[in-house]
């Protein structure tokens, strides 16, 4: 006789389980209104979601993950437990690039998870702007691709703004051939998508459609909506806008780098309190001079900071004058980077702290 489970004892099992998990979930949901209910009473204006207490949660959770789910997996599990108890607290509306279907509104999800109220903007500009005046409580905006490198309008749009950077999030980005309802693949004279996107798989279209018009459009999923009044095109999106258009896909994942990700900045109005694992966003500039950058660089290398990421950007003031966008390791309360900021300041340069949040975690 064998002495394994029947299939009917394996399933009462999981059944009892379900249940304990049940209860597990609304025990935790409880906690989160009475959290909410402690913040209200001690603070006119509360602050409920918490991006480094979400972090040092995401970290604990892969950490103690002993499998057979993977701990990406498991992490991703709980942030959606998490947004939904968040939702409890406060429910909470995110700005990201839109419109509906692009990989910001992907990453807006992975970062705050499925219970929050994601709205689409027309530009970059436009979500820092809701952000500010209030309408909306986050902003999801891109910043970098791995391949194409920096998103010049959103370092631009930190210049003249108050905001403080709370978070980031790395989307793998994958882009797939789509094809209409009524696409007649024989007869394809046209692919659209965004400038970006077309340029991310330049090899494979050099290679198998070398004679097809490319059209750039303002966003990878206006490009996958027009497939549903043409004939004569296809589009290049990813998952979110072929299921939002219900396309379907001709070839998957034709990007020309497999490791493809596209950074993201969490922008709000409120300062981030250390987690452990933080970076920095700077914005720094200084007299021109010789030797400017070189002065400004030296401070990180003396105190040991690694930099993650130096771009100079036009400062809009004069010819030939520029500002530095900086990523660095570490949260501007640290003592090490503390002092830095010192030494800079001492230079007479003028910095502006954009914020300091946690390292993205999934």
């Amino acid at each position: 006789m064998s002495d394994k489970p029947s299939l009917d004892t394996l399933r009462e099992r999981i059944d009892s389980l379900d249940q304990r998990l049940q209860n597990l979930l609304n025990e935790r949901a409880d906690l989160a209104h009475q959290v909410a209910e402690v913040k209200r009473a001690e603070d006119p204006a509360p602050v409920f979601y918490r991006p480094e207490r979400e972090a040092q949660v995401l970290h604990r959770i892969k950490e103690r993950n002993t499998g057979p789910i993977d701990a990406e997996d498991m992490a991703r599990l709980f942030r959606e437990v998490m947004s939904v108890c968040l939702a409890l607290e406060q429910p909470m509306r995110v700005a990201f690039l839109g419109p509906e279907g692009t990989f910001t509104q992907q990453a807006a999800i992975k970062h705050f998870g499925h219970s929050v109220e994601s709205v689409p903007l027309g530009a970059i500009d436009e979500v820092f702007r809701e952000v500010e005046a209030g309408a909306v409580h986050f902003g999801v905006v891109p910043v970098e691709n791995s391949t194409e490198g920096m998103v010049n309008h959103t370092l631009d749009s930190f210049m003249n703004s108050d905001l403080k950077i709370c978070g980031e999030v790395e989307l793998r980005i994958h882009h797939h051939l789509l094809s209409g309802p009524h696409t007649r693949r024989d007869k394809v004279t046209r692919i659209y998508s965004h400038q970006q996107t077309l340029a991310q798989c330049r090899q494979w279209l050099d290679a198998h459609m070398p004679a097809v018009e490319r059209i750039a459009v303002s966003s990878n999923a206006e490009a996958a909506r027009r497939l549903r009044d043409e004939w004569n095109a296809m589009a290049i999106a990813g998952d979110m806008a072929c299921e939002l258009y219900e396309l379907e896909k001709v070839q998957v994942n034709i990007e020309d780098r497999p490791d493809n990700t596209t950074r993201f900045l969490i922008i709000g109005r409120q300062d981030t309190p250390p987690s452990g694992r933080d970076k920095t966003s700077l914005l720094v500039s200084g007299k021109n001079r010789p030797g400017l950058l070189s002065d400004l660089l030296r401070p990180f290398r003396d105190s040991g900071i690694n930099l993650t990421r130096l771009e100079s950007r036009p400062s809009r003031i004069a010819n030939w004058s520029y500002v530095f966008f900086i990523d660095c390791e570490g949260h501007k309360e640290d003592a090490a980077l503390t002092r830095v900021l010192e030494d800079l300041d001492s230079d007479g340069n003028t910095i502006k702290v954009l914020g300091s949040y946690p390292k993205a975690v999934l």
